[in-house]
């Protein structure tokens, strides 16, 4: 009883920690779903400044214009600007997403945006697609990864069942980790190529990377990290079950042994019980039959000295007995 009080207490204890992985693994892939998700619909994967010329000044804007002096009343009169170099320029600063690119709006406030798929080179916008199916497939994986991993927190009480799930939700969360892996990878080149090759209007002057790029790596930090935990969890139930059931199953051999040992020495004892008490039983037999095999001088049936008849006669039919014995004994082996 003691043993199974304790194989019940270490199954109790694996549970728990069990569930403490399972716990780890899930709230690694909520931040994992969470970061692609925001990073997927925010436009800041890249921002940058880009080098425009500046505009005419007008009544409306007065600053970071160029004034050429016009005379409203005699606009034949033309005055000439000797801005030169970056002077003439405006760095306006853009941000660009997967899906959409915003630049300041010289003209007026607010920001104006474009389709980055249309700002890439034609030669790239294949790659690009593909890095946004990628990025698609990746957060439907780490969705199918975070059900399957609350479907074995919430819902699964056998340990077999629970094992199942664990691994599909591994490999789930593992492929969705690689396809987020490729399709930032992608864009990134995309990226790169559309600085050099890009529309005029557009190509940054200076760029660096943004923190929906920074969410989007960490999200893949995060579903790596939450499939190796799920992985880990996995291997590690399996050895301790694997573990306890060997514990098991030599305890129960150790205690059949001795169950086996106890009923040897239980059975023993009750043989020389019996055999004890049979002799105190019948005491005349045994000396009947001691007269029998061992000659002696007794007047009776019984033991004792003295002569007697019976004697002679039990004498004669023991040497009778022996020589039947002797010859069935030569003839055996003959």
């Amino acid at each position: 009883m003691n043993f199974l009080a304790v194989c019940g207490d270490a199954v109790e204890t694996m549970k728990t920690t069990r569930k403490c992985r399972a716990l780890l693994s899930v709230g690694l892939n909520l931040v994992a779903l969470f970061f692609s998700t925001t990073a997927f619909i925010t436009t800041y994967w890249c921002e940058g400044t880009q080098r425009v010329p500046k505009p005419n000044c007008s009544k409306q804007r007065r600053h970071n214009c160029i004034d050429y002096g016009v005379n409203e009343t005699d606009p034949s009169k033309v005055h000439y600007s000797w801005e030169t170099g970056d002077d003439r320029f405006l760095f306006r600063r853009f941000h660009t997403g997967i899906w959409y690119s915003c630049e300041e709006n010289i003209h007026e406030a607010g920001e104006k945006c474009r389709s980055f798929i249309d700002l890439a080179p034609a030669s790239e916008r294949g790659v690009l697609w593909l890095s946004v199916v990628s990025e698609v497939l990746y957060i439907l994986l780490l969705v199918v990864g975070f059900s399957l991993m609350c479907l074995e927190l919430f819902h699964s009480s056998n340990v077999i069942d629970g094992l199942k799930l664990n691994a599909f939700a591994a490999v789930f969360t593992v492929l969705s980790g690689l396809l987020g892996m490729v399709a930032h990878m992608m864009y990134t080149q995309v990226f790169q190529i559309t600085v050099s090759l890009g529309p005029e209007d557009w190509r940054p002057h200076s760029w660096d990377y943004g923190w929906s790029f920074c969410m989007a790596w960490g999200s893949f930090t995060c579903c790596m990290a939450a499939s190796v935990t799920t992985l880990n969890s996995y291997t590690k139930t399996v050895i301790e079950f694997r573990h306890k059931r060997k514990l098991f199953e030599q305890g129960l051999r150790e205690e059949q042994n001795y169950l086996d040992q106890e009923a040897f020495h239980y059975f023993r004892d009750r043989s020389l019980q019996s055999i004890s008490s049979s002799v105190e039983v019948y005491p005349g037999h045994g000396g009947t039959r001691g007269g029998l095999v061992v000659g002696g001088p007794g007047p009776g049936p019984g033991t004792g000295p003295g002569p007697g008849p019976g004697r002679g006669k039990r004498a004669t039919s023991a040497s009778i007995d022996l020589g039947e014995n002797t010859d069935s004994l030569g003839e055996e082996q003959c």
